[in-house]
């Protein structure tokens, strides 16, 4: 005899309403904190709780009008949210918090939040969905029975608030390392160092444009991180550090900084991308010298907030720099998208053959 499979769920899915409001801030609540018979994506910095004020603050809050929310509802009693950051511009949808609660049910509950998204993509013309999760809680296999493909690892490191910020770099010091803020003219150098930097597969993946590389202040939230959500709290500058020799066309760069100074109750952040062989020891020091300085004018409060930093694995010996610079590993998490373009090979020469 076949073994007796248990009932699917009675519950449905559907768009959260504002009268939603107390549950869901309880359920992201209990989501965050890890408890024994919940379920989230395991993030060490999710944005901040959905929370009744938050959720009020449109369009400058954890929400903006193109941003979707769907939750799942049974027997009166809200029990799992799935939360999307939409970026209009690459028709790209960000999963930032996926919760359940319930011992048995969880992972139908999360599977089914994730359908009902990747419906509403199809509908609306999402070209890719993007996630980050920790491998526990069986997220990874969850995403990848969704369609998901794991394309990257990336360790998060974190600085304590503990430790003083270096000073902030005169300006003479970052022109004689050569580092400088940076401009809409520098996107073809940005994209020849991220393509340097990166592995053919994942930079085919992500399919960043020169348009994107131009985005500039808190608009720009290339490259993407598993924490680049929270950027959307922060306040976002770039700068670059160029070759000694300029390269052949006395353009090229050796390393990319962003900062995230944050405007909210959550770490700065700090993003790196250089060349294999390019030492980013002064560029780090540069980058929390620019972090101090915007925060200690007129006794911000958020001088104290620590700085957490992203680094892929390929990306080594960028983690050890970091570390020299006082940062600790934190947590380990993967990077999952799902496309849904469909690529066509490029015309090209081929050699002629003799049928």
């Amino acid at each position: 005899m076949s073994a007796l499979r248990a009932p699917r769920s009675s519950g449905k899915v559907r768009q959260a309403r504002l009268t939603d409001l107390a549950a869901l801030g309880e359920l992201s609540r209990l989501c965050q904190s890890d408890g024994a018979d919940t379920r989230s994506l395991g993030l060490p910095v999710n944005g901040p709780p959905i929370g009744v004020f938050s959720l009020f603050r449109l369009p400058l809050g954890a929400f903006r009008p193109n941003d979707l929310m769907f939750v799942y509802e049974e027997d009166g009693r809200i029990a799992g949210l799935v939360r999307v950051e939409r970026d209009s511009v690459r028709d790209e949808w960000t999963i930032v918090e996926l919760d359940a609660v319930g011992m048995t049910n969880a992972g139908e509950i999360r599977y089914r939040l994730v359908q009902q998204l990747l419906r509403e993509g199809a509908k609306r013309g999402a070209a890719r969905f993007h996630v980050a999760c920790a491998d526990a809680d069986g997220n990874v296999e969850l995403l990848m029975q969704a369609g998901f493909m794991r394309y990257g690892e990336e360790h998060v490191l974190a600085r304590d608030p503990d430790q003083a910020l270096p000073e902030a770099w005169p300006d003479e010091r970052a022109a004689g390392c050569g580092i400088r803020a940076t401009t809409s003219l520098d996107a073809l150098a940005l994209a020849r160092l991220y393509n340097a930097a990166t592995p053919a597969p994942v930079a085919r993946l992500e399919a960043f444009r020169l348009a994107d590389w131009e985005r500039q202040g808190s608009h720009w939230r290339v490259p993407r991180s598993s924490l680049t959500p929270i950027l959307r709290f922060a306040d976002v500058e770039a700068f670059v550090q160029a070759a000694p020799s300029g390269g052949k066309d006395g353009t090229q760069l050796d390393a990319f900084l962003q900062i995230g100074v944050a405007k909210e109750d959550q770490p700065h952040y700090l993003k790196v991308v250089a060349r294999p062989d390019v030492d980013v020891t002064d560029l780090i020091d540069f980058g929390l010298g620019v972090i101090a300085a915007r925060t200690s004018k007129g006794g911000d409060h958020r001088s104290g907030l620590g700085v957490i930093a992203p680094v892929r694995t390929y990306e080594s010996p960028i983690d050890r720099r970091l570390e020299d610079a006082g940062f600790d590993s934190i947590a380990s998490v993967n990077l999952l998208m799902k496309e849904t373009l469909v690529r066509v090979a490029e015309p090209a020469l081929v050699p002629a053959g003799v049928r």
